[in-house]
């Protein structure tokens, strides 16, 4: 299948189209602006409180007349621009493909290495989230605002947290359950004013560092008690260091152990200060301090779980000398040797986390409605993706069956080579949600092959359902008809038979905002779609119940700017506690209650209302293979940015195969 690297055939068509653009885009931009200095954002009506001479009332009285008088001149011209610009659309690709052909603009990404199936395993890590990027004047009304500001910001957050350093920290205590994968924020440091201290569970640690050329070897050589040896560094996990903590039952460590041969740093009992007794993490070659390492733009502190607190001898290393010497954030994902956990019946890590996964392969958004806030976005993500589709859907009345002013918001990103891809326009989307092109997006994704040169591929989907309360019929069907073009997309792109396969399939993804949560009574007919009998949830724990530390996606809008939430690291805090996320979440529904009435929502089923999924299939998968889930997050690194949580995944493909 060819890839569309531009939106039209020929070069002709696409002058064309960017002379009636230019044509409606002043009308366009001036109608946009006009509605949204009548809808403020909470944000901008705290700023305005504090305004005594209403000087903001007198700045819209004054421009209000001249966006008219400017709006009314440009309607002719953006009228005849339209005659012109609608009956292109027929000719216009579903989507765009972009590769980045100059690899040194991928500064914070590490280089691939090809997957030859020949070790015990392999990590792949995906991520969703719904963004919000409408048109200024809408996207007001979810009381987020600049939008070409904040695609770009959110570029920069998600790439600048998939871009760090993965250490993985194994603790090897009989005593300690302090760290849960619930909550890997334990062991961190101290915010500022805050003295406390590492959790009881480890009293003292040792000076640790970290060499960065050595961490992304993948031969562990140690036997791990993990299940399944999800603690072993599976193949292509780049970027990676692994630290072993061996403790007594004292919390007490003996001496200090690293293993630079495959990265991994042991530490144990009455620590030999190191680098002259101070905590320094070395930079790696493919990692550069950032703006907005932490989570925020121009961020100078690192985030609470950036950070170990490192104790030498019985006196703790001055924070500030930490701080001089962390030259750049590293996520940490903490894992004890027992998996002492807090839902010990779970088999795999979750998580509230501030940061978006390390080493992320694949993103796949939602809502992103404007075309100007798509480039800028695409333009950040390509310092760490190496491929990405964008502008996915149709215009005007081409493939669908009403007028279609937006595409369908959605944007792929991927490190691993794109082969196929495909859309599909919902035809019954109802309300204000026909007026956009949703649908779904499938793509067909090579991350390996064989020594006897077959090819191992995955398959991921991406989409955005309708979103009206009260449209269940309407879900419904659409998803009858994505379980349809799933199956023919995998057949229509498969190139092997069973007697002769000439490549296989390691993992089967469907992300999306669908819509509708697990424990809302209205929603009872989706929870029961078929759809969940093929793919698997790793939050749900049947119809109508979700697995007790799964939490909801969609943030309360009009608490987005406060205080205790507006940065990644607060609002990890806040969702973290049961009555944080009963004031800063929206909850299920019931027939008896409203998620309107913020702090009445105690009785309500859930911890609020999961919309944004994150599924996966066993089906169809080479039949040699096992897929499970290694971790799962709620992510707060694009706090105040959008109304939405965005979610991962970590899948590990277990070839069955021993390290040679």
């Amino acid at each position: 299948m060819v890839l569309y690297t531009s939106p039209f055939p020929n070069s002709f068509l696409s002058v064309l189209h960017s002379f009636s653009w230019g044509l409606i885009f002043p009308c366009y931009w001036l109608a946009d602006r006009l509605v949204g200095s009548f809808v403020p954002t909470t944000y901008e009506k705290r700023q305005r409180a504090d305004d005594p001479c209403y000087f903001h009332a007198l700045c819209i009285i004054i421009t209000t007349p001249i966006y008219l008088a400017l709006l009314v001149a440009s309607l002719p011209f953006a009228l005849i621009g339209f005659l012109l610009w609608s009956p292109l659309q027929s000719a216009r690709r579903p989507y765009i493909y972009s590769r980045l052909k100059d690899k040194n603009h991928a500064n914070g990404a590490t280089l691939l290495t090809e997957w030859k199936a020949a070790g015990s395993g392999k990590s792949f890590c995906f991520g969703s989230a719904n963004v919000c990027l409408l048109p200024d004047s809408l996207a007001r009304f979810n009381n987020v605002f600049n939008t070409q500001a904040r695609a770009k910001e959110i570029g920069r957050r998600i790439r600048n947290g998939a871009s760090r350093p993965q250490i993985k920290i194994y603790i090897d205590s009989p005593t300690n359950t302090s760290i849960s994968a619930a909550s890997f924020s334990s062991l961190v440091s101290p915010q500022a004013g805050d003295n406390r201290t590492v959790n009881a569970g480890i009293k003292r640690t040792t000076s640790m560092e970290y060499k960065g050329d050595n961490c992304g070897s993948n031969n562990g050589e140690e036997n791990r008690e993990d299940k399944g040896g999800s603690g072993e560094p599976h193949e292509g996990e780049e970027n990676t260091c692994i630290v072993r903590i061996n403790g007594e039952e004292n919390g007490h460590m003996s001496d200090t152990e690293t293993d630079t041969g495959n990265g991994q740093a042991r530490a144990s009992g009455p620590a030999e200060p190191s680098l002259e007794g101070d905590a320094e993490i070395s930079k790696t070659p493919n990692h550069k301090q950032k703006e907005g390492d932490s989570g925020s733009l121009d961020s100078c502190s690192a985030s609470r779980e950036s950070l170990v607190k490192v104790r030498v001898g019985d006196g703790t290393v001055d924070q500030s000398t930490v701080n001089n010497k962390l030259l750049y954030k590293a996520s940490i994902m903490k894992k004890t040797s027992v998996r002492k956990k807090k839902h010990t019946d779970e088999t795999f890590d979750h998580e509230i986390s501030a940061f978006f996964p390390a080493n992320l392969d694949f993103l796949c958004l939602q809502e992103v409605f404007d075309k100007r806030a798509a480039e800028k976005l695409k333009e950040q993500l390509h310092h760490y993706f190496e491929y990405i589709v964008y502008d996915v859907g149709v215009y005007s009345c081409h493939g669908c069956c009403s007028f279609k002013f937006v595409n369908s918001g959605l944007l792929f990103a991927s490190r691993y080579p794109v082969m196929d891809a495909a859309y599909h326009c919902y035809p019954n989307g109802r309300g204000m949600d026909s007026l956009a092109s949703k649908g779904a997006l499938f793509l067909k994704v090579q991350v390996g092959s064989t020594p006897q040169d077959q090819r191992i591929v995955g398959y991921i989907s991406c989409t955005h359902l309708q979103a009206i309360a009260g449209d269940t019929t309407v879900r419904c069907e659409q998803l009858d008809m994505l379980q349809d073009w799933l199956s023919e997309f995998r057949k229509s792109t498969s190139s092997s038979s069973t007697a002769n396969p000439e490549e296989l399939v390691a993992f089967d993804v469907l992300c999306g905002d669908l819509n509708f949560d697990n424990c809302s009574s209205e929603d009872k007919l989706e929870q029961q779609h078929s759809l969940f009998t093929h793919y698997k949830d790793p939050c749900r724990a049947g119809p109508g119940e979700d697995k007790p530390w799964a939490i909801g996606t969609l943030l309360d809008p009009e608490g987005l700017y406060d205080e205790e939430v507006c940065t990644p690291d607060n609002l990890q805090k806040v969702l973290e506690s049961e009555e944080g996320r009963k004031g800063y979440l929206v909850y299920p529904t019931s027939k008896n209650h409203s998620s309107s009435q913020k702090g009445r929502k105690a009785s309500l089923k859930g911890n609020g209302r999961r919309i944004d999924y994150m599924l996966y299939s066993e089906e169809g998968l080479y039949l040699e293979w096992k897929v499970e889930v290694e971790e799962f997050s709620f992510i707060t690194q694009l706090a105040g940015l959008t109304d939405h949580l965005p979610v991962a995944m970590r899948l590990v493909v277990s070839t069955g195969e021993d390290d040679p």
